[in-house]
């Protein structure tokens, strides 16, 4: 073995149950110390530390003041944009720096802090957590979404995904009571998951029934048990290191976890830009590149982690991937985005954390998945007990091309996709559209009519042929 393979040596996680907690630097500063202690590496040595973006607080160094806290003095610093899949790309990159001899360990960790921030903010206190930025830089897209999806009120996770998702159900010819019936079973056995897991968020496990019906929809047709748990404390961290530094540390062979091949891809950045709503491009591609650059293929992998933010996501990777929704491998060592815990941009981290740790226990292969944004980027890692393989890049294996999309029309459409957005009251708020033109292309509406917005969610859309006005120049208004 070259005495710069790379292999994970160290892990941490940590969830806190009682707000208000501590902020995501306490956090930073906690998980790392404990993952290089699993590690058996000194903090103060470690040459790369890179941090996942953090919705939580906005710090002015993140990288520096974490560094300062543990004493060390990183030649290699980086910070991530948003993104699901930005733990995946910085380990990685911290991977590919490791065999490159640019460094020999390297530090990615990642906190959220989101629950103490809606404590503070029922409370009406301020945060008071240490190092704002000034000024307060902008929100780390690294695309902000489109005018005509702003103008729509199409930004959130939430409302695209089931757009998705409705697009999917109809080109399957599946009802919206079986699509939702096999959610709640699709989800039900990550609960149990969850109930295993120390780490996760919620755990306590659920009956299929009870999780589309015993909750408000926030985007319909997703309830709020069925989708991501965003207001978290949680943190986690991995510590990476060359061959020949493992063995100085002494760290067993049977506590070393590597990185046989990972690769990235996209799909169009706008929703309605893709010639297929409900299913990915670029998955195949990417997931064919990672068992490729491994060595390995879906049936060799133990275990699976497979985002799971919303329903869509694992329906698409189970369809793009031939993989069975029922494997009996299950779809998540942690209990997943909804039950295990979604904190923002760090998912990532807790799964391969959680992965490694299965795999020191029983040696073998594990893939684990990474979603970006809107569906939009995606990462697929197969990690083992056994060194092998290569590494790859965070060069996209694929980009998808879309169908246009126009800010404005008038006149006839069809439905491709839609959802009703849903207040925290759990009153209907509006419809979103995406529809079809007859000339071809894409294009974005919303329906207000109250009677619309329960015929939307009493039978099935998709197809409907819609009328568009556009009374301001900016939002087209769809009815039937």
């Amino acid at each position: 073995m070259d005495s710069r393979t790379p292999c994970l040596i160290g892990i941490a996680q940590r969830t806190v149950r009682e707000q208000p907690g501590p902020e995501p630097l306490d956090l930073w500063e906690e998980v790392a110390r404990a993952a290089a202690d699993d590690a058996r590496l000194p903090v103060e040595r470690l040459e790369s530390i890179q941090i996942v973006h953090t919705d939580s607080w906005q710090y002015d160094s993140p990288v520096g003041r974490l560094a300062e806290r543990l004493g060390a003095a990183p030649r290699h610093r980086a910070y991530s944009k948003v993104s699901g899949t930005a733990p995946q790309t910085l380990i990685g990159a911290a991977a590919a720096g490791i065999a490159a001899g640019e460094f020999t360990c390297a530090l990615v960790t990642g906190a959220e802090a989101l629950a103490t921030r809606r404590a503070y903010r029922r409370a009406g206190e301020r945060t008071p957590w240490s190092h704002p930025a000034d000024p307060k830089p902008p929100y780390g897209w690294e695309r902000p979404p489109s005018q005509a999806e702003l103008a729509h009120g199409l930004v959130l996770p939430v409302h695209t995904y089931p757009i998705m998702e409705t697009a999917r159900r109809a080109a399957l010819g599946i009802s919206v009571e079986e699509e939702m019936r096999e959610r709640g079973r699709l989800l039900a056995p990550m609960t149990e998951v969850a109930a295993a897991n120390p780490y996760a968020w919620r755990r306590t496990p659920r009956g299929p029934g009870e999780l589309v019906t015993g909750s408000r929809f926030v985007g319909w047709p997703y309830t709020r048990d069925t989708v991501a748990v965003l207001e978290v404390d949680q943190a986690a961290a991995v510590v990476l290191a060359g061959s020949a530094l493992a063995d100085r540390l002494g760290v067993p062979r049977d506590r070393r976890v590597y990185l046989r091949g990972w690769a990235y891809g996209e799909d169009t950045w706008e929703v309605a830009a893709r010639p297929a709503l409900g299913a990915s491009e670029a998955i195949p591609h990417v997931a064919a590149a990672a068992f490729a650059r491994a060595g390995l293929g879906l049936t060799d992998m133990d275990a699976l982690d497979v985002y799971s933010c919303f329903a869509i996501a694992l329906r698409q990777a189970c369809d793009a991937i031939g993989l069975d929704p029922y494997d009996r491998r299950g779809l998540t060592v942690t209990g997943g985005l909804p039950y295990a815990g979604g904190p923002a941009s760090d998912y990532v981290l807790h799964s391969t954390a959680t992965m490694a740790g299965l795999l020191r226990a029983q040696a073998g292969h594990g893939l684990v998945t990474g979603v970006g944004m809107h569906l939009t980027k995606h990462t697929y890692a197969v990690w083992s007990s056994e060194p092998g393989g290569r590494l790859g890049g965070a060069a996209p294996v694929f980009t998808a091309t879309g169908v246009p999309v126009v800010d404005v029309h008038e006149g006839a459409a069809t439905v491709a996709g839609y959802t009703v957005a849903h207040g925290r009251d759990g009153a209907a708020e509006r419809g979103i559209l995406v529809v079809d033109l007859p000339g071809g292309g894409r294009a974005h509406a919303v329906v207000e009519e109250p009677a619309l917005l329960a015929e939307a969610e009493s039978r099935e859309l998709v197809g409907q042929r819609v009328r568009l006005v556009s009374p301001d120049g900016k939002v087209n208004v769809a009815s039937w």
